[in-house]
């Protein structure tokens, strides 16, 4: 994907977020972001959406068997957590620097 028409999402690696749809929805448990996929808008979050893998022995791997691991939700089923509860986010210029705000409670998301 060309970088000048590269999606900008505020949702980051390492922020917590909330589920709000889906099999694993809970509006009032954050969740922790591991990977965030920009070019298929999607995100990785941690406990959420487990699948199941069958591998085969390998060189790496001489057991094989089946290996449970998260797979990636679309970004449109997550909302950002601001440490009381899931938010939505602009972003504003605070001292020369581009930050996250919360709309509801009007922090400043770190």
């Amino acid at each position: 994907m060309k970088t000048r028409f590269r999606p900008k999402y505020n949702i980051r690696k390492g922020d917590h977020v909330v589920v709000i749809s889906g099999d694993d929805k809970d509006i009032k448990k954050p969740r922790l972001v591991k990977e965030v996929l920009v070019e298929e808008g999607k995100v990785i979050v941690e406990g959420v959406n487990i699948i199941t893998k069958h591998t085969k022995p390998s060189a790496q791997n001489t057991k094989g068997g089946i290996i449970k691991k998260e797979a990636p939700i679309q970004l449109s089923n997550v909302m950002l957590w601001d440490g009381k509860q899931g938010t939505k986010v602009k972003r504003e210029v605070r001292d020369n620097k581009k930050v996250r705000v919360s709309k509801q409670s009007g922090e400043v998301i770190k």
